[in-house]
């Protein structure tokens, strides 16, 4: 594999997650590596490495870019956009800057995977995987499957003659292992295990296996299992631990590149989100024809676990859209969740409403759903994002799921609001002076003239709503007339004075 250049690296995690200030040495230096700033321990000499200058304020990093430059470093990232472009530049360094609030562990995972990702062969990017269970199936003599911790077949051998039973050929057919009791407790012995475990054929004509757990740093990554018919190789448990090891490296380098395209799928969205990704660009996610946006926010603003919260909620909508869709376009932004739905658009409110409900008991907190209109295509998805953000603040207890069309009205009034407090000329008129009189004179006059609009000028629907007599009523409408001096004959005069009182006021009737 050609070696990665910073070039490279910049392609590959965009530029809204990592921003070149300056690279005097061009972007063809080599990256080999990304490493950590440790203040208490001295900075080794690694050419081609990544500086994150972890604990280092950005406008004060310009000794830490000369230390990287005479360590051979290609680059210090810092975080902030105050970084020292001057050092950098003078002692031949690239300097990069992270957004603030990025963890540096996230930045690490970033970088490193970026570095090292790679196109895999076939099999869902498990290629070699399968090459290693040729080679320890060659090395035992028996048949091989390499399994993840939920007992899902990610790889197996295809070495010629190797005896097999109808367990493996079943699990092949199925990429899972049969599920039954005996199996279960196979499975708890050989996780229990520290090494190789032999064990028996769970019937007659099944055959027994040769089994080791595989683990990184005390996290269980899956399993290999040997197919023994006997005849396997006196030191198949030694290979069978040396092949345990390569899988762990292989199982962490595809999820890294799992968490990368991730990473790249979520830039993406962001960008189709705002309206600022091209059209080829926002093909890669996978969709085409017409879309919808779903927008879902928990009511745990203020909490000091907010953003895990959103991060769990997160977690729902990709695991609920996986479910649905086969396929996810979901990210975290600003608190809300978003997530592209597929048309036809029938079935996306009672996902959204399901969603709710188990997001609801799982994270303990309310959770609210808007949905967008459906748009032709990902071009137009910034306005769906628009319509559903719309919808989000229109939401109540009473109402936690709405797509927009069933909340118009109140979403109009929403942003008549804006534009008429925005507006002097709009915002300004008779309604004033209503408020005014009442706040003087203790009266109720802006609340019964809404009431009064709102029943289409009738005094008995307005009496009605006021809960009072319908002389009482018409008394009232009587002063407005003649201390506030508003011509209540005037149709314009009623519609901008009723829209005002709503939208400026607040005033239900």
């Amino acid at each position: 594999m050609d070696a990665c250049t910073l070039g490279d690296l910049l392609d590959v995690v965009g530029d809204t997650s990592v921003h070149l200030h300056t690279a005097p040495a061009g972007l063809g230096v080599p990256v080999t590596e990304v490493l950590l700033y440790d203040a208490h321990a001295p900075l080794p000499r690694l050419p081609g490495a990544l500086l994150l200058a972890v604990g280092v304020r950005a406008a004060a990093a310009g000794p830490l870019v000369r230390a990287a430059a005479e360590a051979g470093m290609s680059g210090v990232v810092v975080r902030g956009p105050d970084g020292p472009v001057a050092e950098a530049e003078a002692y031949g360094v690239a300097l990069l800057s992270l957004p603030e609030g990025t963890a540096w562990h996230q930045a690490h995972l970033l970088l490193a995977s970026a570095i090292g990702a790679r196109p895999v062969a076939s099999a869902g990017g498990h290629g070699d995987l399968f090459a290693l269970a040729d080679a320890i199936a060659a090395a035992t003599g028996g048949a091989t499957a390499v399994e993840d911790p939920r007992q899902r077949i990610l790889a197996y051998s295809t070495v010629h003659g190797q005896p097999v039973d109808d367990d493996r050929r079943q699990g092949i057919l199925g990429l899972q292992v049969p599920v039954g009791v005996k199996n279960s407790e196979q499975y708890r012995t050989l996780f229990a295990a520290d090494g190789p475990v032999r064990l028996p054929a769970l019937r007659d004509d099944a055959l027994p296996r040769l089994a080791v757990a595989v683990r990184a740093g005390g996290e269980t990554l899956g399993s290999v299992w040997v197919v023994d018919d006997g005849t396997l190789a006196t030191d198949a448990e030694d290979t069978l631990v040396q092949g345990a090891s390569t899988a762990a490296l292989l199982l962490l380098r595809a999820r890294a590149a799992q968490e990368l395209a991730r990473h790249q799928n979520s830039d993406l969205l962001r960008r189709v989100l705002d309206g600022t990704a091209d059209v080829a660009a926002a093909g890669r996610l996978g969709m085409e024809g017409p879309v919808r946006v779903a927008a879902f926010v928990p009511e745990a603003a203020g909490l000091p676990d907010a953003e895990q919260t959103g991060l769990r909620l997160l977690d729902v909508v990709r695991l609920r859209c996986e479910a649905r869709y086969g396929r996810h376009a979901c990210v975290l932004v600003g608190g809300v969740v978003y997530a592209l739905l597929p048309a036809p658009g029938a079935r996306h409110r009672r996902l959204a409403e399901d969603i709710v409900a188990r997001a609801g008991q799982s994270l303990r907190v309310p959770v609210r759903a808007g949905l967008g209109e459906v748009v032709a295509g990902l071009g137009e998805v910034a306005g769906s994002r628009a319509d559903a953000d719309l919808v989000l603040r229109v939401l109540g207890p009473s109402l936690p799921v709405a797509t927009i069309d069933e909340v118009r009205p109140r979403v109009t009034l929403l942003r008549l609001a804006e534009v008429l407090g925005e507006r002097r000329e709009l915002s300004a008129g008779s309604w004033r002076r209503v408020v005014a009189y009442d706040a003087a004179h203790g009266t109720d006059y802006a609340r019964t003239l809404v009431c009064w609009l709102d029943s289409g000028s009738d005094v008995a629907g307005a009496a009605k709503l006021l809960a009072v007599h319908p002389n009482t009523c018409r008394y009232r409408l009587k002063q407005v007339r003649q201390h506030i001096g508003i011509d209540l004959d005037d149709p314009d005069e009623r519609l901008v004075l009723w829209l005002q009182l709503r939208v400026l006021v607040g005033l239900p009737s």
